[in-house]
């Protein structure tokens, strides 16, 4: 693993806030570089936490970039600074959205996979929050628009969400209808979301309805794993179905390693 320090607020080119991002851990493959995937942490952690167990998954074809969110003020903890890709107070349905600091998250994600090589393959994914930032990251990829407007530059070829929500689930489909560049990226785009059933933090409501709001707005390349008994962490097993659904999307089976 080699990490380099990543402070450049590269949400300033996409809204009105800076935001200063925290130290990049990147864990480089063991065998032919075939797919890099961003992954991102849950809320108050950072990006040394993932990258380690990252590190110990059979898939040597991956380079995984685990960045660290910005420390903000976090509605949820009573205005406390945290780690946070945007601002959150509760998840319900008719909860704000904070588009900005989503806007912001996701063109950090996005610069930094466009710097890959043009013959890898991209994906995102994450825990918690960081789930919830990549499915935003996967309807801006397939709307080709952040949520202000500007241009969404990568072409996501594989989005993987544990334990998290669904961002902006309200206005979703309309922004997704209407368009087939749209409806083909969305449909095409193979999505893994993994929830335990005894989560206490995201309650398993909000993985099923985000899974539902995904399939309902064309996203129909979705596999929605449950797990009797997990709560608000992940499992072997879990980790077992990332690692078979990660291979097959991205054609990682029989690759040179």
């Amino acid at each position: 693993m080699s990490y380099g320090s990543s402070s450049v607020a590269s949400g300033a080119k996409t809204t009105g806030r800076s935001y200063e991002f925290g130290r990049t851990y990147v864990v480089r493959p063991k065998g032919m570089h075939l797919a890099t995937v961003v992954w991102l942490h849950g809320l108050g952690d950072n990006g040394a936490s993932w990258s380690q167990l990252l590190e110990t998954l059979p898939l040597p074809n991956i380079k995984w970039i685990c960045p660290t969110a910005p420390t903000r003020p976090v509605a949820v903890f009573g205005g406390f600074p945290s780690s946070a890709w945007f601002d959150v107070g509760d998840l319900s349905e008719s909860g704000p959205d904070d588009v900005e600091g989503m806007d912001a998250s996701a063109a950090h994600v996005a610069n930094l996979l466009s710097a890959e090589p043009a013959d890898v393959k991209l994906g995102v994914g994450g825990f918690s929050m960081g789930a919830a930032t990549a499915l935003y990251s996967a309807t801006c990829s397939a709307h080709g628009k952040y949520g202000n407007g500007k241009l969404y530059p990568v072409n996501l070829r594989a989005v993987v969400g544990l334990s998290g929500w669904l961002p902006c689930a309200r206005s979703l489909k309309n922004k997704l209808e209407g368009d087939t560049d749209t409806a083909t990226r969305a449909s095409s785009l193979p999505i893994l979301l993994c929830h335990g059933k005894g989560d206490d933090v995201v309650p398993y409501k909000h993985g099923e309805k985000s899974a539902e709001a995904l399939k309902s707005s064309g996203f129909e390349n979705l596999r929605f794993e449950t797990y009797n008994g997990l709560g608000h962490y992940t499992v072997p097993g879990e980790i077992d179905d990332v690692c078979k659904f990660l291979t097959a999307t991205l054609g990682l089976d029989g690759s040179q390693s």
